[in-house]
């Protein structure tokens, strides 16, 4: 009997490398279609209002122009459609809920076309006091039942007040976080194409088979009557979660003029009609003994939700069950601002909220003077404190303790702001990553030719992250014959229930159901006597029941983050000269293509501590900032060395293939880990992200008058 090499856990080059190096790889404004047109929206200039007209009269007179969509001309929507959000009631109403929202659109048989006569369609408004700027006491804010995990907008388990006051130590500390933009190479683009009631859409989007479902709703249709296509996505971080405004103008565009509709957003328009992370206003309130042993949590998160729709982020979510403590607090509090909604974002909540909890772990540590890894150590958990429920593997302390001892921590002085290296004050500092390990039910197709090679077909995206070649492996070992003999069809609601791709749930959802489809298809061709007939063998599996006979756990990714940061001790420059990251996320199903994962994650992290930020304008209510001369994300400069490591960690009690997601976790803690080494470098705490050279020169100038005029600092 022959034995084939096993699949999972080699370092497999990516399958589709030669298509994308070649420009075979269709990504979703360039699939050939006859007849094509292109629509291009007019957006808001005001952030709140109505709209009292719409002169196209200009626009109609250009050659090309084939139509101007407007409120109340515009085909009718399905608003009463269960599940669907307000921010897709694209041209539904004349109201105004924030500045940039389409309120027209032109369709033309040429882009240019499209965009001279969109620029000429004049729009009148009846505009209205805004209100834009987040506030920590705003009059308006309110705790939510649910926020976006499905959890309470307030939990409390003990006495919090009674431990605070009660406590050796306390801290008490505020943290903010602002707007974020998604940026992905690929910008929002779709392809709209009616055939009677049948709907088709080339969109770049994470999750075919939720889109198919949303916009069937949306436009009254039966749910198989909509097929959604995203072989290639070129990144996607959240924002495409689920179809957004512009898939809807393209499908209504479609409508109107009985043709193919195409769009891709510029650069800027991204800014305005792509929901962005939302601002975090988060006060953390500490209580520990002497010996470090946390006593109390309290954490509230303040931040704003749209007008039309209550988003409310899971900031606070990780804080429930990260540390041992008695008695804690979560409070999330959402205030309705003429903005657009925000959305999920690159490990949406955690992402943010970690950021305050582990600076506030860092200033308790600080104040106890304590290692900041030992105290992290000394309230570790022995079952979920928000849950009670047993982790299914819990890897933090053996991510800390292999960071420290591959970073070098021992080697730290605590003592901060007193290393330097010429002009150059060096520090170092820690955090703690977290993700839920989320699973959901998906379906998958394995079929057996006569030739001897396999399909499997299943409704997985591909951000870039590697999802093709890790999900090829799976199936390769669990039909026992080499990776060559299988080929993966991804990326199309027509392939079946399935999870999307966000939430670092893809893969271990999608793995799942491929590896159940492969395994039932080796059992029916064993019922053949292992000949394959004619016509080929195939099985459909489901994981639906699957996972509703899972144990009750607690199942989670962890991890650990190393930062050495530089501070120039006469600009204020910021420097990051080395990030170690240490991750406990089940088994690596691809080591090549994980890795890659990690280090972008921790790239991402490092331009959200010292870059990333979307300036809001109070005048107008738009972003000042709303392109990459304005608005700065890491590039290579920037990125230091970097290594990502991961513990062995064989957890049997998630699915059959072992493996967690992984993709959100490297981002998490990250900018926590570079402030925290901020301020060992400089002794001063910043807890305003990002850490801008006029912050980094205002510690400085602290630093200098903690002094008395005299050392390292602005002259």
């Amino acid at each position: 009997m022959t034995t084939v090499e096993q699949s999972i856990g080699a370092p497999l080059t990516r399958v589709d490398g030669p298509q994308k190096v070649t420009g075979a790889a269709r990504y979703a404004y360039e699939f050939p279609t006859p007849d094509i047109t292109y629509v291009w929206p007019v957006q808001s200039t005001i952030a709140r209002g109505r709209v009292t007209e719409v002169d196209a009269t200009a626009a109609l007179a250009l050659p090309g122009v084939l139509t101007v969509l407007e409120p109340g001309t515009a085909p009718r929507l399905n608003t009463e459609a269960e599940g669907v959000s307000a921010d897709l009631f694209v041209l539904q109403s004349r109201e105004v809920a924030y500045h940039g929202q389409i309120v027209a659109a032109v369709v033309a048989t040429s882009l240019e076309s499209a965009r001279e006569a969109a620029a000429s369609v004049r729009v009148g408004y009846a505009p209205e006091p805004h209100d834009v700027v987040l506030r920590a006491d705003h009059e308006a804010a309110y705790v939510p039942e649910k926020v976006t995990d499905g959890s309470p907008g307030f939990v409390e388990r003990g006495d919090v007040e009674a431990a605070l006051a009660a406590a050796a130590v306390r801290t008490d500390a505020t943290y903010t976080t602002p707007v974020e933009h998604v940026s992905p190479m690929e910008p929002h683009a779709t392809i709209a194409s009616w055939e009677e009631d049948r709907l088709t859409l080339h969109d770049s989007n994470q999750g075919p088979h939720m889109a198919a479902q949303l916009m069937a709703a949306l436009f009254g249709l039966d749910p198989g009557a909509v097929e959604v296509v995203a072989e290639h996505v070129g990144g996607g971080f959240g924002s495409k979660g689920i179809p957004r405004s512009p898939a809807v103008l393209a499908a209504l565009a479609a409508r109107v003029v009985a043709r193919p509709v195409k769009i891709a957003l510029t650069r800027q328009q991204m800014f305005a009609l792509v929901p962005h992370r939302a601002p975090t206003i988060q006060r953390i309130r500490l209580g520990a003994g002497r010996d470090g042993r946390l006593t109390a949590i309290d954490h509230e998160s303040v931040q704003p939700r749209s007008r039309i729709v209550e988003f409310a982020d899971q900031t606070v979510s990780s804080t429930r069950m990260m540390y041992a403590a008695p008695a804690v607090r979560t409070t999330v509090k959402v205030a309705p601002l003429d903005v657009m909604t925000p959305a999920w974002f690159r490990a949406p909540g955690h992402t943010p909220g970690m950021f305050a909890l582990e600076s506030a772990v860092d200033e308790l540590a600080c104040e106890l003077g304590i290692d900041p890894v030992e105290l992290r150590v000394r309230n570790e958990p022995e079952l979920d404190p928000g849950t009670g429920k047993p982790f299914s593997s819990r890897g933090l302390v053996a991510c800390l303790r292999e960071g420290a001892r591959r970073f070098g921590w021992e080697r730290r002085d605590p003592a901060p702001g007193i290393r330097r290296e010429g002009r150059w004050l060096v520090g170092t500092g820690v955090a703690a990553s977290h993700h839920p390990d989320y699973t959901m039910p998906s379906t998958a197709l394995a079929r057996a030719e006569p030739d001897g090679t396999f399909v499997v077909r299943v409704g997985a995206v591909d951000l870039g992250t590697g999802a093709r070649t890790a999900l090829t492996q799976v199936a390769a070992d669990a039909l026992a014959v080499p990776r060559e003999r299988v080929r993966l069809e991804i990326g199309r609601a027509s392939h079946g229930m399935a999870a999307f791709a966000g939430g670092s749930m893809g893969t271990s959802s999608w793995g799942w159901a491929v590896h159940k489809a492969c395994r039932a298809l080796l059992e029916e061709v064993s019922g053949h006597a292992g000949v394959v007939p004619d016509g080929g063998l195939e099985v459909v599996a489901d994981t639906t029941e699957d996972l509703r006979e899972r144990a009750e756990l607690s199942r989670h990714t962890f991890g650990a983050q190393f930062a050495q940061v530089r501070v120039d001790g006469d600009t204020g420059e910021i420097r990051v000269d080395r990030m170690l990251g240490v991750f406990a996320a089940g088994r690596i199903l691809n080591p090549r293509t994980a890795r890659s994962q990690f280090l972008g994650a921790m790239t991402m992290g490092l331009s959200m501590a010292l870059l990333e930020v979307g300036e809001v304008d109070p005048g107008f209510g738009d972003f000042a900032n709303h392109d990459f001369a304005g608005y700065h994300i890491a590039a290579n400069a920037d990125v230091p060395r970097m290594e990502a490591h991961w513990l062995d960690e064989r957890d049997d009690r998630l699915n059959p293939v072992g493996g967690k997601g992984i993709g959100e976790l490297g981002i998490v803690g990250t900018a926590a880990a570079i402030a925290n080494a901020f301020h060992h470098a400089t002794g001063v705490r910043v807890r305003d992200l990002p850490i801008r050279i006029e912050r980094s020169r205002a510690a400085l100038l602290t630093m200098r008058e903690k002094a008395g005029g005299r050392g390292p600092g602005i002259r």
